[in-house]
Parts: C-alpha cells; sequence; structure tokens
C-alpha cells in the first residue's frame, strides 16, 4: 500500500515522523529520556543491521530483506521525480523483488559508511552516507549512486530493526550551507526502474 502519512501535525510524536515533511526527523529529548543510553553493542547491532540490509538487497535475497524491517515500516526513495513509499512488510517484499527484477540490477553493490548514531536503548536516529558501485563485465566499473540514509530504529524483542528509511540523492536539503545550494535536483528516472503501481500512493 503505498498512501500519505497520517499523523497528527503539533507536538513531536514518539515515531519521531513529521507529517508536513513526509519523512522522519530525530526524536526529541524528553521521549528519548525514557530509555537507558546506547550501548556499545547496541552500536553494534545497528551496524550489523545496515550491512544485513545491504547484503540482502545486493543478493537478491527479499525475504533476508524484509526481515531488516518492523511490520510497519515505511521506506520512502526519494532520489527520481516522483518519490516511492513503501509501506509494511508486503509493500517492502515488492520494493526488493522490484529490485530483484531489474536486469541489470545483479552485480551493485551498496556501500555504507560514515554511520552517525543518534538515540537510546530503544530507539535511535542514524544517518549514513551510501554509494553504488556495478560491477559488470571488464573494469574500470562505474558508481550508480551517491546519497544517503536517514533512518529511524526500533529495537524489538531485542533485535533492532527499521522503522522508517529515506533513500537521497547527496543534495538538496544536505548541501543547504554551502551557497546556491539546497534545492533538490531529481535524478530522471530510467525505463528499468520504473516501478509498477499496484494501488494507490
Amino acid at each position: 500500500m503505498r498512501s500519505s502519512i497520517r499523523v497528527i501535525i503539533g507536538s513531536a510524536s514518539p515515531s519521531g515522523i513529521d507529517s508536513t515533511l513526509n519523512e522522519y526527523r530525530p526524536l526529541g529529548k524528553a521521549y528519548m529520556s525514557h530509555a537507558g543510553p546506547l550501548t556499545i553493542a547496541d552500536r553494534i547491532a545497528i551496524n550489523d543491521l545496515l550491512t544485513r540490509y545491504a547484503w540482502a538487497l545486493d543478493t537478491g535475497n527479499v525475504e533476508a530483506l524484509v526481515t531488516c524491517f518492523t511490520p510497519t515500516a515505511v521506506v520512502v526513495e526519494q532520489v527520481f521525480e516522483e518519490p516511492d513509499r513503501w509501506e509494511g512488510h508486503e509493500d517492502i517484499r515488492r520494493f526488493a523483488e522490484h529490485y530483484r527484477n531489474v536486469p541489470n540490477f545483479p552485480g551493485r553493490q551498496h556501500h555504507t559508511s560514515q554511520v552517525l548514531v543518534e538515540g537510546n536503548s530503544e530507539r535511535s536516529a542514524v544517518r549514513s552516507f551510501v554509494f553504488v558501485t556495478e560491477c559488470q563485465g571488464e573494469p574500470p566499473y562505474p558508481i550508480r549512486f551517491t546519497g544517503y540514509y536517514d533512518d529511524q530504529l526500533v529495537k524489538a524483542d531485542g533485535r533492532w530493526l527499521f522503522q522508517w528509511r529515506t533513500i537521497r540523492l547527496w543534495d538538496g536539503e544536505i548541501l543547504a550551507r554551502f551557497p546556491g545550494k539546497g534545492k533538490r535536483t531529481p535524478r530522471k528516472r530510467p525505463p528499468e526502474l520504473i516501478v509498477k503501481k499496484n494501488g494507490p500512493r
């Protein structure tokens, strides 16, 4: 199902979702004080989650990718002219199947680095760099994407999972401190990455 976010606008919600921006924003201090601080074990587990996501996506392991998310999780791909939004396990499964079925996707690798984690032992906001290489044919191999992830993570039954993942190009708001920058310039969507609509957004 793809639909607009339904969150009451006002004070920050525990989910950290800002309905005016259709995206995740860091959790407020008042909410974060209800749980203990992040531990080294938490940070290792969060890094492992980011790694499991990349391995699952790049090896076509649909079910392994789905298990990285809570049942009510949201993925927003804010890269092309019209952002794509995937909500819940079934929709996220379609997201994984979409990329698995793109003819030129096999050989791509998502490289994640510069991981910044803020939060507590129950919820955290994570930002990280990501770039995508394509290993097909003879080298040199091209870079297909450079951008970043904005994530909201929750701990469920002792496991860190994605509650919200936004995928963005390295442009727009993130560069707003530079003169003349800050405006998002969407990529033109290649024909092979056109998402088949299965219902209302």
